[in-house]
């Protein structure tokens, strides 16, 4: 693409929805991303009214060509309804709002996916070193207000990203602990997917649960005041994190296993940058590898959390731009 003008880039999520330009230039169609202005989904009724919010502070004198937004939901067709918010967001009505640009949905997991290429060292921290194989897949998974998934995989052309719906599988409990909140959480909800105790609010299930396994109070029931009651040292807190951290170093081993995801395991998402030095003493890398016989077969796949502020952002430039104007899901 050679034009020169702007891109609008997009991460949406059930609680906040990122807004960017980014700049378009040069011949081989390179750019440079903006500075993100952050919209809580709340504040905002609709999609449409945070586009014009964004807009109104994002003037530029060159023109827009086109919006990719990332969308925290399957992108099955032109209507995409959020999984953890109200917003529902409508391609046509957004290029409506865009003055008819071409707009490409895509999943918010694909989007951070396909930044991974792009990536450079200082960008993400090794949780577990190894040596990644560059012909096998990688798997990119995060908690925020859900649970995103999405692969990466080797072509001859360049790596293509697949989008899955890997956070709504069944929650795999472990150990004795993990088993007695399961029926917990069985009791309150039926099903207990991976999202329902692998994201902010599964956070709070978690302490919910172990407060009534071990009849205490109940706890707060915002995530970040968990997450202060755990540095301060309060024990249902501190447990909580604990059996979040283990239960996602399980999940994240078995991701690798399903995919065989020689290529690494990326981490993302809204809380993990937040909780480092939690995510690192924690309990998460041994899950990772306590898969019994297969464990020697993990032990080679590096885990990286990935540092670089909105890897989304940068993700759904790259795929507007891999698309083309008239690409797949765009108008």
């Amino acid at each position: 693409m050679a034009e020169s003008g702007w891109l609008l880039v997009a991460d949406i999520g059930g609680t906040n929805a990122r807004f960017a330009a980014f700049e378009l230039g040069g011949a081989e169609g390179g750019g440079r991303l903006g500075e993100p202005v952050l919209l809580a989904v709340r504040d905002h009724p609709t999609l449409e009214a945070a586009l014009a919010a964004f807009l109104a502070r994002a003037a530029r004198p060159q023109p827009l060509l086109g919006a990719c937004l990332a969308v925290a939901a399957p992108v099955e067709g032109p209507v995409v309804r959020l999984v953890n918010g109200p917003w529902v967001v409508d391609r046509a009505a957004v290029s409506r709002a865009l003055g008819g640009v071409p707009v490409h949905l895509v999943n918010d997991f694909e989007a951070v996916a396909a930044a991974i290429p792009a990536l450079e060292a200082g960008d993400w921290r090794d949780l577990r070193p190894g040596r990644p194989d560059p012909e096998r897949p990688s798997v990119v998974l995060g908690p925020g207000t859900g649970l995103g998934v999405a692969s990466l995989v080797p072509t001859p052309v360049g790596p293509r990203v697949v989008a899955g719906e890997g956070g709504h599988v069944d929650y795999a409990p472990v150990d004795e602990t993990e088993m007695a909140l399961l029926g917990r959480l069985t009791a309150r909800f039926g099903r207990v997917s991976a999202e329902r105790v692998l994201s902010g609010p599964g956070l709070v299930h978690l302490a919910q649960a172990l407060a009534e396994l071990r009849g205490l109070p109940p706890p707060p029931v915002e995530t970040a005041a968990l997450v202060a009651a755990s540095r301060a040292g309060d024990p249902l807190a501190v447990e909580a994190l604990a059996v979040f951290f283990r239960s996602l170093g399980s999940f994240a081993g078995n991701l690798a296993l399903i995919l065989g995801a020689k290529g690494g395991v990326w981490l993302a998402g809204g809380i993990l940058p937040r909780l480092v030095e939690e995510l690192t003493a924690s309990d998460f890398a041994a899950r990772f590898l306590a898969k019994g016989r297969y464990a020697a077969y993990l032990e080679p796949i590096p885990v990286r959390l990935i540092t670089r502020p909105h890897p989304g952002l940068l993700g759904a430039a790259r795929l507007y731009l891999e698309k083309g104007a008239n690409g797949r899901g765009s108008l």
